[in-house]
């Protein structure tokens, strides 16, 4: 028996949020579904993203949903990308740092490899990695 792990966002706005993603990392969005969907929903939340699915990266899943309550920002987690390009991960961190916060710059570490983390504009944390 196993589980595959994914990690699932919620957002004030998750077409802006998959948009961003898509645009700074690549890939698509897998499916969208809005709260119009689930019988009685508020006429307000009816455009509002019930579950939406996305590959970015190249194979890796992320899910977002729109939050019925206000959303606050955590260090207790962060997505860790890792890459087997220099190039590749260090577009990945200026793109996601674009309208954020570069917490540690993409530099070369004592370790042996290429790291930098930023929090992006919608307040979560990306670790990325060039081993």
């Amino acid at each position: 028996m196993g589980a595959q792990l994914n990690a699932y966002l919620m957002s004030e706005d998750a077409r802006s949020q998959a948009d961003f993603y898509v645009e700074s990392l690549g890939g698509e969005i897998l499916s969208l579904k809005t709260f119009a969907e689930a019988p009685g929903t508020p006429e307000m939340m009816k455009d509002k993203v019930m579950h939406l699915s996305l590959m970015v990266a190249g194979r890796n899943m992320l899910m977002i949903s729109d939050s019925f309550e206000p959303i606050s920002s955590s260090r207790n987690i962060s997505l860790a990308l890792t890459y087997d390009n220099e190039s590749e991960a260090r577009e990945a961190y200026t793109k996601l740092g674009e309208g954020g916060e570069n917490k540690y710059p993409f530099v070369l570490q004592p370790w042996g490899a290429y790291y930098g983390e930023v929090i992006d504009k919608f307040g979560v944390t990306w670790m990325i990695t060039k081993p």
